[in-house]
């Protein structure tokens, strides 16, 4: 997809290369590999950085430009946040850092980091409007945001190893610690009845530590969403109990259970404060944030659902052509129904149809199985769990036809009722289109498919006369029926 592109980021808590295909809309990781150094560790009460924490993070710069190397990514970012920005000898840890890098290194001041991992949200998150809150091991960065609009930003000296450091790995003072620190912020005066995007590694080990108790049926960070209320309730049992002791803490490592209870009382504190709509996890942040500043004002403004979408029907699907004549076809099928669809449900809907072919290459008995776990799983932005379930039911239903057996129960419930219908219609045109295109460009835009006086009508006109048949004749009564109209196939 174009050249790779690294980025080195060296927090308080842990040093990370990522490596992505390309500075894209949707950029892909290639490499991501991660040392949880802990650079911040008592930086807060003694004021310098840790020898041994310097020598485990410059061994881990040199092994990550070695990568860099290896996988021939020219242009590196190195950045480095608050335990650098903080130290006395961070000046010293820098210099050594610029020389194993040979690049120059960032050092973000505290509005700076707040603004990239606002940017960050904004790569990742359909139209978003509330407050990131990005947490780290030395700091945390709030900033308001709505749509591509980023307000001031402000950082607080509320990172996991800080608070853990200053309280002296008390939880009950740091609570009194973070509820002083947070009073008059004034992001949170703007976050009621909004979305709270949680950032940062222990926030995103806390959601994870959530989703394994309740047996949750997607193992994917982004997008993971909870009412408030029940991330309140959740902070509260994590500052109370013992990490070791919790139901499913193996999914936690070693290095970030002790973190848990502080980043419960931060995240806490904030929502008692900001009194949002709901909390939403995102594993965008500072690095995504770099790359998105990169990016053309044009391609920043680009839907990111629909660029990823467009990126795997490049990469996969037998004609990508075919995938953007779907999309227009269904959109003159749908508007012909009567029926209302909002615009989620239209780029929804077009994200769907550039995806319906990205598992021909399986075997046809398992095509709507692995298409299901492709999307499923997949790295996509810009939508939330109950949209991916969307997509990949209709993908599935496209190919297994409309029964529901094999279906996991879990990724069933996802989904709406409404959402669960729209699926099942939208499987069904498809499984007409392709009966009729065989997956080939230039084809259905000769074949519409309309509503036209209360009749179902696909007309194959001309040379497609021949493609009329019984079979597709049972798809197109399959689709009737689940509309309530009367099926015709014009054909001649």
């Amino acid at each position: 997809m174009g050249p790779p592109i690294a980025v080195i980021d060296i927090g308080s808590n842990s040093v990370r290369l990522v490596v992505y295909e390309a500075v894209s809309r949707s950029p892909t990781p290639v490499f991501n590999e991660k040392v949880l150094c802990g650079l911040g560790r008592n930086v807060a009460t003694t004021g310098r950085l840790d020898v041994d924490a310097v020598d485990k993070a410059l061994a881990a710069l040199k092994r990550f430009r070695a990568l860099c190397d290896t996988l021939r990514a020219d242009r590196v970012h190195v950045l480095a946040t608050a335990a650098a920005r903080d130290a006395a000898n961070g000046p010293e840890f820098i210099d050594r850092a610029r020389d194993i890098c040979r690049v120059d290194v960032e050092l973000l001041s505290g509005k700076r980091e707040a603004k990239l991992a606002a940017l960050g949200v904004i790569s990742g998150t359909y139209r978003p409007s509330g407050v990131v809150g990005d947490l780290g091991g030395g700091s945390l960065e709030l900033a308001d945001i709505d749509g591509h609009r980023v307000g001031a930003g402000v950082t607080l000296p509320l990172g996991g190893l800080a608070l853990q450091d200053i309280s002296g790995r008390s939880v009950k003072k740091a609570e009194k610690i973070v509820r002083e620190a947070l009073a008059g912020v004034p992001q949170l005066d703007e976050l009621a009845g909004r979305t709270f995007y949680a950032v940062g590694g222990t926030w995103r080990a806390l959601a994870k530590l959530h989703m394994e108790q309740r047996g949750y049926p997607l193992h994917v960070m982004h997008g993971y969403t909870l009412p408030t209320r029940a991330m309140v309730e959740f902070c509260r049992l994590l500052q109370r109990a013992d990490p070791s002791t919790l139901s499913k803490i193996e999914a936690v490592s070693d290095a970030r259970r002790a973190l848990l209870p502080y980043g419960a009382v931060v995240l806490e504190h904030i929502l008692r404060l900001g009194k949002p709509y709901e909390v939403m996890v995102s594993a965008l942040g500072v690095r995504e944030g770099l790359l998105f500043s990169l990016l053309p004002e044009e391609e920043q403004r680009l839907d990111p659902l629909l660029a990823a979408a467009e990126d795997l029907n490049q990469l996969r699907s037998r004609s990508p052509r075919h995938g953007r004549d779907l999309a227009a076809w269904s959109d003159r099928f749908m508007a012909s129904t009567g029926f209302e669809e909002t615009a989620e449900e239209t780029r929804l809907r077009r994200a769907a149809c550039l995806l319906a072919d990205i598992g021909w290459r399986a075997h046809p008995d398992y095509r709507g199985e692995q298409s299901l776990n492709i999307i499923a799983h997949a790295a996509f932005v810009g939508i939330d769990h109950t949209a991916r379930a969307f997509l990949a039911l209709a993908v599935y239903f496209r190919h297994a036809g409309l029964s529901e057996d094999g279906l996991s129960p879990q990724l069933r419930e996802l989904a709406s009722p409404q959402a669960l219908d729209h699926a099942r219609i939208l499987g069904a045109s498809m499984r007409v289109a392709y009966l009729v295109s065989a997956a080939m460009p230039d084809v259905l835009p000769r074949a519409p498919l309309e509503v036209v006086h209360g009749k179902l009508v696909l007309r194959l006109d001309g040379e497609l006369a021949d493609l009329a048949g019984d079979r597709l004749l049972g798809r197109v009564r399959t689709l009737a029926k689940l509309i309530g109209r009367e099926p015709v196939i014009a054909a001649g």
